[in-house]
């Protein structure tokens, strides 16, 4: 299996290098997320598109591009903060789902210029189309991440990913819960960015961040359904952030860095192509 799809994929590109039963099974993938963003999720992700969008910004550093592609938009809830801003020009979005590119285009964004349906990993636009394409907590759910990487490369001059940081100690205790999210790939922040660095990104600039007390408190009042009491304020806003502190002096700095953070965000450029050294 590692000699196949180092050698029998290197060079080719999307979902055409797919077996048929790999085929049969990603189409089964896509049906599933067909419904996905039905009206009970958004709030939800609307919340978690405001940090998201606050990362974006922050990680270009007030850079502004002509034409960006969301890559994995969802029901759009980033796009309509990046319409808002000085960020771009145009907006363009690809979407896995039926549900969430109905979403998208009842949003009537101004900055939008096209949103289209695609099979998670063939993009459908011409080479360095898009001056930069971001894919914000996408990867994590992609069964073959550098499949989805090689196109991105392919049809962008700059690229912004973020991901959660997922691969904690013992990470395999926690398989039924991140599974259930669809996460089916975890990282730390070095081993995503070897991920990049492996399939010919250069990291331009980065970042680590921690969940927001804003999104703890949805999380647990709202999709958790947990009664609010003294107890549970304590927790968050005592209990929660002394571990944090404890963590930082017994963990160390290098360890902390891997283990103590909640997403990694990076803009990297394209420096090469992966090449197998013997």
């Amino acid at each position: 299996m590692f000699f196949y799809y180092y050698f029998g994929l290197v060079t080719t590109r999307g979902a055409e290098i797919l077996s048929t039963e790999d085929s049969d099974k990603h189409s089964s993938i896509v049906a599933d997320y067909d419904d996905f963003y039905n009206d009970s999720i958004i709030e939800w992700r609307e919340l978690g598109a405001r940090y998201k969008s606050q990362n974006i910004f922050q990680v270009t550093e007030g850079k502004i591009y002509q034409n960006v592609l969301d890559c994995g938009a969802g029901e759009g809830s980033v796009l309509k903060y990046l319409d808002r801003s000085d960020f771009c020009q145009n907006l363009y979005a690809i979407e896995i789902s039926s549900s969430g590119i109905e979403k998208i285009e009842g949003l009537n964004l101004t900055k939008l210029r096209e949103v289209k349906k695609f099979d998670g990993y063939s993009i459908p636009f011409p080479d360095k189309y898009f001056d930069l394409v971001y894919c914000t907590h996408v990867i994590e759910h992609v069964e073959h991440p550098r499949l989805l990487l090689r196109e991105i490369k392919r049809v962008s001059k700059s690229q912004l990913f973020e991901v959660p940081l997922d691969h904690v100690i013992n990470v395999d205790k926690y398989y039924k819960e991140l599974h259930s999210f669809g996460h089916i790939n975890v990282y730390t922040p070095s081993t995503f960015r070897y991920l990049l660095k492996s399939e010919g990104f250069e990291i331009k600039n980065d970042f680590k961040s921690r969940v927001n007390k804003e999104i703890l408190k949805f999380d647990m009042y709202r999709n958790k359904n947990i009664n609010k009491t003294i107890l549970t304020e304590l927790k968050l806003n005592l209990v929660w952030p002394m571990i944090d502190i404890a963590k930082r002096i017994f963990w160390g700095k290098k360890r902390y860095s891997e283990f103590g953070y909640s997403a990694y965000t990076c803009l990297v450029e394209p420096a090469g192509n992966l090449e197998i050294m013997f």
